[in-house]
């Protein structure tokens, strides 16, 4: 009798990652597409399938995925009515960009860069400077935002050049770091309510000959992280949004094009032991490692000092069947953080030693370091479609 022969699965092929398309759909293109459009200098079209307009709005809905939408034509009747339209009439989506997380894809948008120019390559990423992990939302520990991120904004660039720049949201965000280094450049009007955003992002809209607007929507991406995109009120805040864009649409004024975006995508994981994976309590994955940085779906890894290797075998023998796991120079080869190879000196060591993104539905936890983070229903950050896609709706006046 033959015995049968076991072996160990092989782990995910990076090659079998589907990359951002940086460079012609990405979030980082939109805007110096809008801008090439209205005569910005240096801007040029990236987005070949969009048409250029004398006043452009940008609606971004944090956590909003171009899945979600689909999935959803009851809850959000309007947006699901634009999808066809997505991406100049081709019905297709842009990607985020890698990590998809807020703080890289507003980063994205706002300089029109990829993350492995801008430099905020995930939630958490290791200052080369000082050892200690930065979160790059929140802004701690206290960073100088410029050292971290010199270039210029669109916004900026767009201002500079006379196009009627504005930025509208919440006026929590007006002087945060991340607003200062991603989405500076003409004016800020801070705005409670969503109706009142929507009515002076049309004012703003109208303000100008040729006007650059952007407008910024949170929660819905806020419910989906604390009650999950299969809830009640996940879906109370897309039928909401859903009737912000449609107040927005209804204003616009004459020579204008409103993009309805959004920075990732959502994903509900279980809450058991082999969806959630504790680092924190995993000798295996620990071991060698000095940082745990980005988040569940997207993690860097720093390794002590000559265990890189060792790490990265570790982590690859563990979760090679439910995430990409590459090496730091394996991942901006790829083209995970930008072009295939290009990268920043100054990002460069930002970027984990080892970087895993998730493939299955599964997260890498940290119960005890991360506990607020761990608890979250609603996951995003790596490649697959419900994180990576984001819409590109577009209406026209």
């Amino acid at each position: 009798m033959v015995q049968p022969t076991w072996q160990d699965p092989e782990p995910l092929a990076l090659d079998t990652a589907p990359l951002p398309e940086y460079g012609s759909g990405s979030l980082a293109d939109l805007l110096p597409t809008l801008a090439g459009g209205m005569g910005v200098p240096g801007m040029t079209a990236a987005i070949s399938e969009l048409t250029p307009a004398d006043r452009n709005c940008v609606f971004l809905i944090d956590g909003l995925g171009w899945e979600q939408i689909k999935a959803h034509p009851d809850e959000a009747p309007y947006l699901h009515s634009l999808l066809g339209g997505s991406r100049g009439g081709t019905g297709r989506p842009i990607t985020a960009g890698f990590p998809a997380t807020t703080a890289t894809s507003l980063a994205s948008v706002g300089t029109g860069l990829p993350p492995a120019a801008h430099g905020l390559p995930g939630y958490t990423a290791r200052d080369p400077r000082t050892g200690a992990l930065m979160n790059q939302l929140r802004w701690k520990p206290w960073t100088d935002p410029h050292a971290w991120q010199p270039y210029p904004t669109v916004f900026q660039l767009a201002d500079a050049a006379g196009v009627h720049t504005a930025q509208v949201s919440s006026p929590t965000f007006e002087h945060t770091p991340l607003t200062k280094v991603a989405l500076s450049g003409g004016t800020f009007h801070g705005r409670l309510t969503g109706e009142d955003r929507m009515d002076l992002a049309a004012a703003q809209l109208a303000a100008g000959d040729r006007s650059l607007v952007y407008t910024y929507y949170s929660e819905v991406d806020g419910k989906g992280h604390r009650f999950g995109i299969d809830s009640d009120a996940w879906r109370g805040q897309l039928m909401y949004v859903d009737r912000l864009v449609q107040r927005l649409a209804e204003q616009l004024p004459p020579r204008s094009a409103l993009y309805v975006t959004a920075d990732h995508g959502m994903i509900d994981i279980p809450f058991d032991e082999e969806s959630r994976i504790d680092f924190d309590e995993d000798w295996e994955l620990r071991a060698g490692v000095a940082l745990l940085g980005g988040e569940g779906r997207a993690r860097h890894v720093y390794a002590v000092p000559g265990a890189e290797s060792d790490v990265l075998a570790v982590w690859r023998e563990v979760l090679g069947e439910q995430f990409w796991v590459a090496s730091r120079d394996e991942a901006i080869a790829a083209g995970w953080f930008g072009q295939p190879g290009a990268c920043d000196e100054r990002v460069y060591g930002r970027i984990g030693d080892v970087v895993a993104a998730a493939h299955a539905d599964v997260v890498i936890i940290a119960s005890q370091n991360e506990p607020h983070e761990s608890a979250m229903v609603g996951m995003h950050g790596s490649m697959t479609p419900v994180e990576q896609l984001v819409p590109l709706l577009e209406v026209r006046s």
